[in-house]
């Protein structure tokens, strides 16, 4: 199969999203596929893979490193027709997830969405009118998805959610899947040397954007009423950058906290896995993610991880056997964590029973899994079904 991907973010961008591409694409051209990947550009110095990356011009945003795309190319369906692509999978409904869907009609292909953010829930970024613009956003994200062929979605709680709201189009469960193996060889000396933790110091570790969106003023709110009654050695980790970076680090200063807490900001992937190496335990307040994908890498290190219970986070969490989830209280939340930081028994059994779930969010069977809904699609038995029954 020839697969066209478009999407809003693409590497140098990191996220979610942009990890959801890339491990897919690795792992369907591994089985003999291709993926042509159609994004914004990133400054003029992009070296592109064999190529199999499509640039359209774009503009800096108000998000610092976040470009937006133009969406218009002479070329485009011209280019689509010369790979033969088979099918568009687009990863956002808008600007470029928009121009796939388009050309896919126009060629006559079918058209895969995968719902990767709660978008309502990002509208704080926008400086007026947030509950108008979120009303639009639903709106404007449940008529794209009508108009696509087939949703996938990274949890059930997710598909629930988009049917709710209107979607009528099939509905598929399909999660990001982990490299297991870029997550059980790390590190665990490199984060203690790199940042001068000692040896017997527990550390807490967060991987994330720090934006408003991922709720981290709570994990320093919880820390701080850790440090109150836990008198062994801990820190906390942040690992990432975004917006609210300068805000959290004046936070911890105000708590008197800042010896404690560590602003890594953005790292690569190998020493991502390096931090999740050297760490006790995995946290994560954010209440807005469709699925946690971060919380699968912990699981594949073998971190347990202690979060609070909402859409795709509640699911990738076995609460009481690989992490803990806990209602949006700080108390809670610090009373969790005192369990695994002080019973060596109960953190054991976690963490063994963390490695095992991680299997099943194995890239692998992941991609295996998208190749035969892409398979079903272009030979037409994919049918009208509830999350639950597909």
């Amino acid at each position: 199969m020839n697969i066209a991907v478009f999407t809003d973010s693409y590497r140098p961008w990191t996220s979610g999203v942009v990890r959801s591409i890339d491990t897919f694409a690795e792992e369907i051209s591994a089985r003999g596929h291709y993926v042509y990947i159609f994004a914004p550009r990133y400054g003029s110095a992009q070296r592109e893979e064999h190529g199999k990356v499509f640039r359209f011009y774009s503009l800096p945003s108000t998000n610092p490193g976040f470009n937006i795309a133009i969406p218009f190319s002479i070329r485009l369906k011209t280019t689509l027709r010369r790979l033969r692509i088979d099918l568009v999978h687009v990863h956002s409904p808008f600007l470029l997830g928009r121009l796939g869907l388009k050309c896919a009609r126009e060629i006559g292909v079918p058209v895969v969405f995968t719902y990767h953010t709660m978008y309502d829930h990002y509208v704080h970024y926008v400086p007026l009118a947030q509950n108008l613009t979120k009303k639009i956003t639903r709106h404007l994200a449940c008529s794209f998805c009508n108009r696509c062929d087939l949703i996938l979605v990274p949890s059930n709680v997710i598909g629930d959610y988009i049917r709710d709201l209107g979607v009528k189009v099939p509905i598929r469960k399909l999660p990001t899947g982990i490299k297991l193996d870029d997550f059980r060889h790390g590190d665990p000396g490199w984060l203690g040397e790199r940042y001068g933790i000692g040896a017997d110091e527990k550390v807490l570790l967060f991987v994330g954007r720090l934006g408003l969106e991922k709720n981290v003023e709570f994990l320093l709110k919880a820390f701080d009423k850790l440090l109150r009654v836990y008198r062994q050695p801990v820190r906390l980790v942040l690992v990432g950058g975004g917006p609210q970076t300068q805000q959290l680090k004046e936070m911890a200063a105000e708590k008197g906290i800042s010896d404690r807490v560590i602003f890594t900001g953005p790292l690569s992937m190998d020493d991502v896995a390096h931090c999740y190496a050297g760490s006790r335990l995995f946290v994560f307040a954010s209440m807005t993610e469709t699925q946690g994908l971060v919380i699968g890498e912990a699981k594949a290190a073998g971190l347990p991880a202690v979060a609070i219970d909402a859409f795709g986070v509640s699911e990738m969490i076995e609460d009481g056997q690989d992490g803990f989830l806990t209602p949006p209280d700080e108390d809670v939340f610090v009373s969790r964590l005192l369990q695994l930081l002080t019973n060596e028994d109960l953190y054991g059994r976690f963490s063994r029973k963390a490695l095992m779930n991680a299997e099943s969010i194995s890239s692998g069977a992941m991609a295996a899994q998208l190749i035969n809904v892409y398979q079903e699609l272009l030979t037409g038995r994919i049918q009208q079904k509830m999350v639950r029954g597909g």
